[in-house]
């Protein structure tokens, strides 16, 4: 089995703050502690301003959050109520930036002190965060300053620098790896879907039509019926005689997907988004949508794209994928990106047009997928003459 780099690599729960018992200045964290919104860099007040200024104001605020994911805006958010909640459980304050602050912050994640205890403490002995975390929790606290107006936080100080370098080369771990779910995989995981129901039904459109697209799972459940008929959607789909286009907005801009009509109605993904649509008495809006009713009425509202990855790892479990390996092992193995993994290490095609495919910026990113596939290919002792 083929095991792929996660590009995308998913983090795991965000840590919450226990209640708060410190004296120490909160004047710090207004909205951003407390919900998924990010401050903006706008100014708030908008009472003296002419009606159409103020227009313009909320108009530029919804350009701030189109800026970043939810996601992300989610997670920087809950990494700034982290920070800040530390911050007072050691009485200081966030504000304004100080970069000898940040470097004992990081330090504190790096050895699992942290979080905070039900009575306001550094709880000893905790999980400490991953690399990939740390560095994710410092950009969120910089774009925080940087959206407040406050100084800039000064990233490369030794007190931060020094300590992120040291934390990089004693903790740092080689890239996490989803294996690849290759086609006769595919196939079994289908064989454990209902195709008499309408969960069923949907599930087999996401899972081939997400493999022969090479897509995020965040692009499969935010595809729409049509062009520009929801304000979340992040593509939408044509559906041709030969084949099925995609349309998406992904991580480096827009691109187009071509996904051809299979050698099997059983296989084929795009019978199985056909099918889909018209079992389902689908007209506009989210393409993928939730199924209620004891399975047998589809709600109105997008799919969240977690769905993806547990749909994944059920079919696999199911299926018995990697049976040599324990169901917890198995699980760990599989997820939503194991399907965008699976094309890249099976399509037996040019590299430009997997890149194209997969949306890579880069034939770099492209070539560690065939690398993998090409393991061994050639034989480079024997070639020497050994």
């Amino acid at each position: 089995m083929t095991q792929i780099i996660d590009e995308t690599s998913e983090n795991g729960p965000l840590e919450h703050s226990a209640p708060l018992h410190s004296t120490a200045d909160s004047t710090d964290v207004s909205a951003a502690g407390a919900s998924a919104d990010l401050p903006s860099p706008l100014p708030m007040a908008t009472a003296g301003l002419p009606a159409q200024l103020q227009d313009l104001t909320e108009r530029a605020r919804g350009y701030v959050e189109a800026a970043s994911s939810a996601n992300t805006r989610r997670a920087y958010a809950a990494d700034w109520k982290h920070f800040s909640a530390w911050c007072r459980r050691q009485n200081l304050s966030p504000l304004p930036p100080d970069p000898q602050v940040v470097g004992l912050y990081i330090t504190a994640c790096a050895s699992g002190t942290a979080s905070g205890s039900a009575v306001g403490t550094a709880t000893r002995g905790g999980k400490p965060n991953s690399v990939s975390t740390i560095e994710r929790r410092l950009a969120a606290i910089g774009w925080n300053y940087a959206q407040r107006g406050t100084q800039k936080l000064d990233r490369k100080d030794r007190a931060i620098a020094t300590v992120m370098a040291g934390i990089r080369n004693k903790h740092a771990a080689p890239p996490r790896q989803k294996e690849a779910i290759l086609p006769e995989d595919l196939i079994a995981m289908l064989e454990t879907l209902d195709r008499g129901s309408l969960r069923g039904l949907r599930d087999r459109a996401m899972l081939l039509i997400g493999f022969a697209g090479g897509l995020r799972r965040s692009e499969i459940t935010g595809l729409d019926l049509g062009r520009d008929q929801t304000d979340d959607g992040r593509g939408w789909i044509e559906i041709f005689d030969k084949g099925a286009l995609l349309t998406l907005r992904g991580k480096t801009g827009w691109r187009e997907v071509e996904i051809s009509r299979g050698s099997s109605d059983a296989t084929c993904p795009v019978v199985a988004l056909e099918t889909w649509i018209n079992f389902a008495k689908l007209a506009k809006g989210p393409l993928f949508r939730r199924v209620t009713g004891k399975g047998k009425d589809v709600g109105p509202g997008r799919l969240n794209d977690q769905e993806v990855a547990r749909l994944v790892k059920k079919t696999a479990l199911a299926a018995g994928v990697r049976g040599d390996l324990s169901e917890a092992e198995r699980g760990d193995k599989f997820a939503g990106h194991s399907l965008r993994a699976g094309l890249a290490s099976s399509a037996e095609v040019d590299e430009r047009h997997v890149q194209k495919q997969l949306g890579h910026a880069s034939a770099e990113m492209t070539r560690r997928y065939q690398r993998r596939r090409d393991r061994f290919r050639v034989n480079i002792t024997r070639a020497a003459g050994l």
